[in-house]
C-alpha cells in the first residue's frame, strides 16, 4: 500500500525539526579565545607577578582588539558603560 503524499511530509517535517536541534548557533570567536589565557601567563610567572600581570594586559589588548570590530559588541560595551555610569 503506497503510503500518501501527507505522510511524507510529516516524515520530513519531522526530521527537519529533529535535525535541527543538532545545529550549532555559535558567534564567531577569535582564535586566541579558546586559549586559556591563565595558563598561557602562568608559564611567564606565578599570579600576581609582574611578568603575569603584563601577559594577562597583553591577552586582555589583543582580545579587545580581535573583538573590538563588531560593531554589535562595541555597542554593548557602551550601554554597559551607560549603565555603570548613570545608575536610574
Amino acid at each position: 500500500m503506497p503510503a500518501t503524499k501527507p505522510a511524507y511530509l510529516l516524515a520530513f517535517a519531522t526530521a527537519a525539526f529533529l535535525l535541527g536541534g543538532c545545529a550549532q548557533f555559535e558567534r564567531n570567536t577569535a582564535p586566541q579565545a579558546t586559549v586559556d589565557d591563565d595558563a598561557l601567563c602562568r608559564a611567564e610567572g606565578e599570579p600576581g607577578s609582574p611578568a603575569y600581570v603584563a601577559c594577562r594586559k597583553n591577552r586582555d589588548v589583543q582580545s579587545s582588539r580581535a573583538s573590538g570590530n563588531s560593531r554589535i559588541e562595541r555597542s554593548h560595551r557602551n550601554l554597559a558603560e551607560d549603565m555603570l555610569n548613570n545608575p536610574r
